[in-house]
């Protein structure tokens, strides 16, 4: 490992030379929209935030432990020039549904009844994403789709009021009077229709 002081020497003879503020501002350079400038806190490093202290619903608060789901990557379709070939962005992440100690059991329960299509024989529920060229983008995608499937299950529509399953009655009762009555139309024009046809001048 370099040590601070075994580098004075060579900055010290960069900046004896004639270009020497040219040159290290060159070494030092950074983009105006360099990851550094635009997020100074920030790591590309892959981390489980911490659960949230207070739950935004009683049933599900958002919070998914990234060490019990399975993340896989593979290459991804598509264009994308060589790149495609190099880099394993499509993200694949599953998990049991009936083992995942993270969920209650209703929302085990919900989840199972409204996505059986999406859950596979072994019982994982999968998510897929390739719809960027960033691991880590595809990666957020899968997880809010998970997030989106976990509240969509639990969403429950609410029962309409007596009034406005009547006013319902009503327009349907409606439209089937019209729709009866444009059909008796019809069929008075075909009758009419064929009289015509059917008189011998």
């Amino acid at each position: 490992m370099i040590s601070l002081k075994s580098l004075t020497p060579i900055l010290s003879t960069i900046k004896s030379l004639p270009n020497a503020e040219c040159l290290l501002r060159s070494l030092a350079y950074k983009s105006a929209i360099s990851l550094d400038k635009l997020y100074p806190n920030s790591s590309l490093k892959l981390i489980t935030p911490a659960k949230p202290s207070v739950a935004q619903s009683p049933d599900f608060d958002g919070y998914i432990p990234m060490d019990q789901i399975e993340i896989s990557y593979s290459c991804s379709s598509g264009p994308g020039g060589q790149n495609v070939n190099k880099v394993n962005t499509k993200v694949d992440v599953r998990f049991h549904v009936q083992s995942a100690k993270w969920l209650s059991d209703k929302v085990k329960a919900k989840v199972l009844e409204k996505f059986q299509s999406k859950i596979n024989k072994e019982g994982h529920l999968v998510f897929r994403s390739d719809i960027t060229r960033s691991q880590q983008l595809n990666l957020a995608d899968c997880l809010e789709k998970l997030r989106g499937c976990i509240r969509e299950s639990l969403y429950e529509r609410a029962e309409p009021s007596e009034e406005t399953q009547e006013r319902i009655r009503k327009r349907i009762e409606k439209a089937n009077r019209e729709r009866l009555a444009k059909k008796r139309h019809h069929g008075a024009l075909k009758a009419e229709k064929r009289l015509t046809d059917n008189v011998q001048f």
